[in-house]
């Protein structure tokens, strides 16, 4: 069982934002930090919320079929979200999540988030198509902040307009990445499938609607 009195003892939670690290990005604003929750925080997180969290496997249509999402997703937060043509009504904040909402908010005490989107990768086959956050819900140059759990995956990210602009960024347990300025107008991501990948890991993006 999840103890937040226990978690909220360790020391090494979080890091102070001096170590937020910033990462050369070109029309936006990157930055990473490598050890935000505490390893051990981070394993006792990835299991709560694996078995405790209601996990959906969505539908899309595309070129005239429907086909199953290639992760489990869920929504969480005080008001609908719509997003790939997909509209998903709010589940309540469990402990977990305002636990790790509260943590965020020691690192960055002017962002209010009211809802985080979760993507359960149960292997290394399941995967996230290129795109952007850039839905109308969350304003312009919005703030996404990713936590990740679990297993290590790449991410990806290109540039819209010039090719040569990609770069990738190995997302370890615990970590911390946050896109602010113009990146969801400038760049698209993804999470590619990696096949050698046998452990799950689960994201957490908090954000802010509007």
């Amino acid at each position: 069982k999840f103890n937040i009195e226990l978690m909220s003892l360790f020391s090494d939670t979080y890091e102070d934002s001096s170590s937020l690290e910033k990462i050369s990005f070109t029309g936006g604003d990157l930055l990473f930090m490598n050890n935000f929750l505490a390893q051990t925080i981070a394993l006792e997180l990835y299991q709560s919320l694996k078995d405790k969290i209601a996990w959906r496997q969505e539908e899309v249509f595309v070129f005239g079929k429907n086909h199953l999402v290639p992760r489990l997703t869920a929504w969480y937060g005080e008001k609908g979200y719509a997003y790939s043509g997909l509209t998903h009504s709010p589940n309540k904040w469990n402990d977990e999540l305002i636990f790790i909402k509260e943590e965020l908010r020691k690192v960055l005490p002017n962002f209010m988030p009211n809802g985080v989107l979760l993507n359960y990768y149960r292997n290394g086959k399941d995967k996230m198509g290129w795109h952007s956050d850039d839905e109308k819900e969350l304003g312009v140059n919005p703030m996404i902040v990713s936590i990740s759990l679990g297993a290590t995956r790449r991410f990806d990210l290109k540039h819209r307009k010039d090719k040569n602009q990609k770069m990738s960024i190995c997302l370890n347990t615990g970590s911390l990445l946050i896109m602010s300025g113009e990146s969801q107008s400038n760049w698209l991501h993804q999470i590619p499938q990696q096949l050698k990948v046998e452990g799950g890991r689960i994201n957490l993006t908090f954000r802010e609607l509007k």
